[in-house]
């Protein structure tokens, strides 16, 4: 007979990293899908194609344009934010909105002020610096591109 305790606990600690693995997995697929869908939103409500761009220039307008889409993607990425933060209040990470959200903004920025959320749901606040970082970077090579159609 093998086992005992010790394999006991190694095998609950699996399910529970496996749990873990799986739903941080959700969560990223979840934030991809949105924030697709939020910048093909912006690009459509800000017209960004490439021949309405191009017959920008850097002027007012092209200004307002920047200052709109700079706003919009940070809207996108609050709402981001906020899915974690709620997602967080969810599995009771958290009892209020205000420490989840500022947990959240912490994490998906990489600030890294996270000392305070729950062992059990570590690998989750990881998985949301990674998200975070991935589409901030997402959303600059946005900027860039439309900057660079604009300035053609």
């Amino acid at each position: 007979m093998s086992g005992g305790a010790g394999e006991i606990v190694n095998h609950a600690e699996a399910l529970a990293l496996g749990a873990q693995l799986l739903i941080s997995a959700g969560l990223v697929l979840v934030m991809v899908i949105v924030h697709a869908v939020g910048l093909l939103s912006i690009g459509k409500m800000l017209h960004l194609t490439p021949d309405v761009l191009r017959r920008r220039t850097v002027d007012l307008r092209g200004i307002i344009t920047m200052a709109s889409l700079g706003t919009l993607l940070f809207a996108l990425h609050i709402l981001e934010i906020l899915l974690f933060a709620i997602f967080y209040i969810a599995i009771g990470a958290f009892g209020q909105l205000e420490d989840a959200l500022f947990f959240s903004a912490s994490a998906y920025t990489t600030l890294g002020l996270t000392a305070s959320f729950p062992e059990a749901w570590r690998l989750l606040g990881a998985v949301e610096a990674l998200i975070g970082f991935v589409l901030i970077g997402w959303s600059t090579a946005f900027i860039i591109s439309t900057l660079e159609r604009l300035r053609d």
